[in-house]
């Protein structure tokens, strides 16, 4: 997170503002005292409009931040296809 005098705020607000816009957030100080943050405001565009509904109805939370490169390198958990199935109709049976 980036840190901004309110001076150098003024003069390049739209500059800072551009940064906010591609997910960036902004600490603003007040003669070094922080007083403010600017956060983007909507959710990443990745995000489709049947998502947002569902967040809007409480039913889904939106994630805060995207997962880390290092995620995609972890190895994935083993598991055998008969445990998986089993697994997937327990939790069906359980949403009866």
């Amino acid at each position: 997170m980036r840190s901004v005098n309110v001076a150098e705020l003024k003069n390049r607000l739209s500059a800072y503002l551009a940064a906010v816009r591609e997910g960036e957030e902004i600490l603003v100080r007040d003669r070094d005292l922080p007083i403010a943050k600017i956060v983007p405001l909507h959710p990443p565009e990745t995000i489709e409009e049947d998502e947002r509904y569902l967040a809007a109805a409480g039913q889904l939370k939106l994630p805060e931040a995207p997962l880390p490169r290092s995620f995609w390198s972890m190895p994935a958990p083993r598991i055998s296809l008969k445990r998986a199935a089993q697994a997937i109709i327990a939790d069906r049976e359980e949403e009866r």
